[in-house]
């Protein structure tokens, strides 16, 4: 199946009250996904045609993708998806360590809900299982999407999703996803371990390196990869 065919499949999550908002969620999770790399033109025909939409409604969903910093828009050339600078990521894991260690150390008494973070530790680990290395990526932001939902703010919750969507634009360039996720399986469950023992504070020293690290090995990989010839 065609790109434009497999995103037509997308069409009935539009329901009968569509908008630019659920449009562009279905694109952020596409983009977020790898359907549309860093660099590639996004076609108003084909994507309208596809999610059978109108081109204002697309418009506006480019828009707000565009406002998250996932798009971005060329003056006589279209929109694109947004290739970033190792800046750009550096700046991603300052907003994640300052959101995310906030979070844990916000923590009030135990026990810590801790199901969805197993959830995510283990569809990580069956994915490893199955060499699904974009699957491990995909279950790794699910666990952060999930340590940040401790917190109970919907605005956190908000703003992570974006950073997290924006940091998936960073691993879609990087040509060992092997190499760059399999370390923090052992590393996510260590956080979970921390957090079911009710050891707020060993969690949330395990995640700063954690980030620490991921920042390290990321912007490395990600300045290698975008350095290379045609990036």
């Amino acid at each position: 199946m065609d790109a434009l065919g497999e995103l037509a499949d997308d069409r009935a999550l539009l329901g009968r009250t569509s908008t630019a908002e659920r449009v562009a969620d279905i694109l952020r999770t596409r983009i977020a996904e790898g359907f549309f790399p860093p660099g590639t033109r996004l076609s108003e025909d084909g994507i309208g045609g596809a999610l059978g939409v109108s081109r204002n409604t697309l418009r506006e969903a480019f828009r707000l993708l565009t406002h998250e910093r996932l798009l971005v828009h060329r003056l006589n050339r279209g929109v694109f998806v947004r290739l970033l600078s190792a800046e750009d990521v550096e700046d991603i894991f300052r907003v994640r360590r300052l959101v995310e260690c906030a979070v844990v150390r916000g923590l009030g008494e135990p026990p810590y809900p801790a199901a969805p973070l197993a959830a995510a530790v283990a569809e990580g680990e069956r994915a490893a299982a199955a060499g699904d290395w974009t699957g491990v990526s995909t279950a790794n932001i699910h666990f952060h999407r999930a340590l940040v939902a401790l917190a109970g703010s919907a605005r956190t919750d908000e703003l992570m999703r974006g950073v997290l969507a924006e940091l998936r634009l960073a691993f879609h360039t990087v040509d060992d996803p092997r190499g760059l996720h399999e370390p923090y399986l052992a590393r996510n469950r260590e956080i979970l371990d921390a957090l079911r023992a009710g050891e707020r504070d060993r969690a949330e020293r395990l995640l700063a390196r954690y980030l620490d690290d991921s920042r390290t090995r990321i912007t490395d990989a990600y300045a290698r990869a975008a350095g290379a010839p045609g990036m």
